[in-house]
């Protein structure tokens, strides 16, 4: 199943699609209170997609893929080593991401991006896919001039349009085994399988909610693959995610 947030015409709602089908359900209410179907359907081409949900905060996962990290010349923590996004770098599928002058070079990072569904504290692995509502795509967006000369990563990781998610939240998905694959005006960049990261969607729930609360619609960026690279004016940035679908951003 597909959750949908869209804009059609002057409103802002939510929607469900089965997997494959172009058909939108309209809901009355949001993914976590009250989504009852209206009976109004729309065709998915009618829609402007937004970002599937709106999170209080996205926690993101550095070095998770062993070859990421050697690209850098560094090496894989024993502990998941996190970092937060505010709600305000979420941007949607389709939205231009806007480089800053104050970083000579400005990279994309494609990522598989995990969707909390209910209020989450001190969840056991075994138990981490009971507070799952879906997983998406998502681009971390990231000042890499800025991220090597400040001691925090507050301006180089959480400026305003960071973090592109979307086009959806797939609900039907194995996390353990897909592909993720980012493209630079078509051109293939980076391409790994999720079962090369170092610490799995359940063992990274288990870690973060032992500290944290996670909030519906909280998102976990769960790492990226070696091949980032950098983004200049007029590029397309695409970050697919086997089984989810494909996240797509112009670069201004």
């Amino acid at each position: 199943m597909r959750l949908l947030r869209f804009r059609h015409g002057d409103r802002i709602a939510t929607g469900v699609a089965e997997t494959g089908d172009d058909t939108v359900r309209v809901l009355g209410g949001t993914f976590f209170e009250d989504p009852l179907p209206t009976g109004e359907e729309l065709a998915l081409g009618e829609l402007h997609l937004l970002a599937p949900v709106l999170p209080s905060k996205l926690v993101c996962v550095g070095k998770n893929y062993e070859a990421h990290a050697a690209e850098w010349g560094q090496t894989v923590p024993e502990e998941p080593l996190l970092f937060l996004k505010p709600s305000t770098a979420v941007l949607g599928p389709n939205d231009a991401i806007t480089l800053l002058p104050i970083s000579r070079r400005i990279d994309y990072e494609g990522e598989l991006v995990v969707v909390i569904g209910r209020l989450a504290k001190d969840i056991r692995a075994e138990d981490a896919y009971r507070v799952i509502l879906g997983y998406t795509c998502g681009n971390d967006v990231t000042l890499r001039t800025l991220q090597k000369t400040d001691d925090q990563w507050a301006r180089a990781k959480g400026f305003d349009g960071s973090a592109p998610i979307g086009p959806w939240i797939e609900t039907d998905l194995d996390p353990n085994d897909v592909v993720i694959e980012a493209r630079l005006n078509g051109e293939v960049r980076q391409r790994a399988s999720t079962v090369d990261m170092v610490f799995g969607v359940a063992t990274l729930i288990e870690y973060i909610t032992s500290f944290m609360t996670l909030l519906p619609g909280d998102m976990i960026m769960t790492g990226t693959p070696e091949g980032v690279g950098k983004l200049a004016p007029g590029d397309v940035v695409e970050i697919e995610v086997e089984g989810v679908g494909t996240l797509a951003n112009a670069v201004r």
